[in-house]
Formats: C-alpha cells, sequence, structure tokens
C-alpha cells in the first residue's frame, strides 16, 4: 500500500480527509440514512435492511463508530446505535466551510 505522507498537510486538512474518508462508502451512507430515519437501530435490523452480511455490516459500523458519527450501548446480544448529534454538527460545520470557499475560475479554462 503506497505512503499518504499525511504528515504534510495540516492537522485540518487530514482531519478533514478522514471525514471524506469515512463517508466515502454507499454502505456507511445507507447506514447512516437507516439510523437517522429510524433515530436509533439495532445491527440484526440493518443486515436485514440492507442486504450486506453481517460482518460487512459490523465493520462498516466500527468505521462510523471510530470516526465518532455513531455512538452504541450493548444490550445483552443487541447493539443499538445512533447519531451523536455534536459530532454529526462538527461535520457538517467542516463541510460547510469546504462548499462554500468561493472559486475564482474565471478565465480559468
Amino acid at each position: 500500500m503506497g505512503v499518504t505522507k499525511s504528515e504534510l498537510f495540516s492537522d485540518k486538512k487530514n482531519k478533514l480527509s478522514l471525514m471524506f474518508k469515512v463517508l466515502g462508502h454507499p454502505a456507511r451512507l445507507a447506514i447512516l440514512q437507516y439510523i437517522i430515519n429510524q433515530d436509533a437501530c439495532i445491527c440484526n435490523d440493518l443486515v436485514e435492511e440492507l442486504g450486506l452480511a453481517q460482518a460487512t455490516i459490523s465493520q462498516h459500523l466500527k468505521e462510523l463508530k471510530n470516526s465518532g458519527l455513531i455512538k452504541g450501548t450493548i444490550d445483552g446480544k443487541s447493539v443499538c446505535y445512533c447519531i451523536d448529534d455534536a459530532v454529526w454538527n462538527e461535520f457538517f460545520e467542516e463541510f460547510k466551510m469546504f462548499f462554500t470557499q468561493r472559486i475564482q475560475s474565471e478565465g480559468c479554462c
């Protein structure tokens, strides 16, 4: 695997890159959308809803949880996940700042 040389970039750029990366898979987007629509979910619901293997769902949930976007509680054999509002809002603000930058492209290409 190639070297990313992330040390060449600012902490802010590296953080934003990780935010984009965690949202860069359609399964994770589908999981987030499902959780948002349900207000919370149990992992088994996702297997039925998305049609992916339990192991695949678990790996994507792990990535989302590591990013802080979701938080979960264990109740016996059930794991319930929900969106972490504070982290969700942080992602929103970072993306908003990134995408509202003024583009000076007149006479460019």
